[in-house]
């Protein structure tokens, strides 16, 4: 299956999980065996080669972490929301588009000089993916870039991760 035909797939839910966001979700991508395939193989084709751990944003980042660890032999390490990790290295705090939120990075996940992707499903107000690359730095990681399925430009979220490599299948 084409990318496209894939993102195609993509739906629209107006007003979640707040009164005025247009919530863009990837469910039906998911859930085609060969539109998650051309959408993981995509993400693939935009991360640097020195790349060796996938830092997987909760929730959604999870769900294209762990084929895309198992498919180009990367690790894949998920960054989570607080509560759900039984040893955490470290956490940050940031702003969503429609709120506040944390996120946390589990003990020995990452190691210094580590080559570290960061993945999630949608870059918004960049907030989320921000506070992914602080986690993954203060590890001593390398954040060799930021790859998301669908950017929604006009909330700004590329600006917030200015100069680094920034991958976005789709913007909107």
């Amino acid at each position: 299956m084409k990318l496209d035909r894939a993102l195609a797939l993509m739906r629209e839910v107006p007003d979640f999980p707040s009164p005025g966001v247009l919530f863009r979700d990837l469910t039906p991508v998911l859930a085609d065996p060969d539109a998650l395939r051309a959408v993981v193989d995509a993400l693939q084709d935009h991360i640097h080669p020195d790349t060796r751990l996938v830092a997987a944003i909760e929730s959604r980042g999870f769900l294209l972490g762990a084929p895309l660890g198992y498919g180009w032999h990367y690790g894949v390490v998920p960054l989570r929301k607080p509560g759900k990790l039984p040893a955490v290295a470290d956490r940050v705090s940031y702003d969503l588009e429609y709120g506040t939120a944390e996120l946390e990075l589990p003990s020995g996940a990452v190691q210094p000089g580590q080559h570290v992707v960061v993945l999630d499903d949608v870059l918004a107000t960049g907030g989320t993916a921000e506070a992914a690359c602080t986690l993954v730095e203060r590890a001593g990681g390398i954040v060799t870039g930021v790859s998301v399925v669908l950017e929604i430009s006009s909330l700004g979220g590329r600006a917030r991760l200015a100069g680094r490599n920034v991958n976005a299948l789709l913007a909107v």
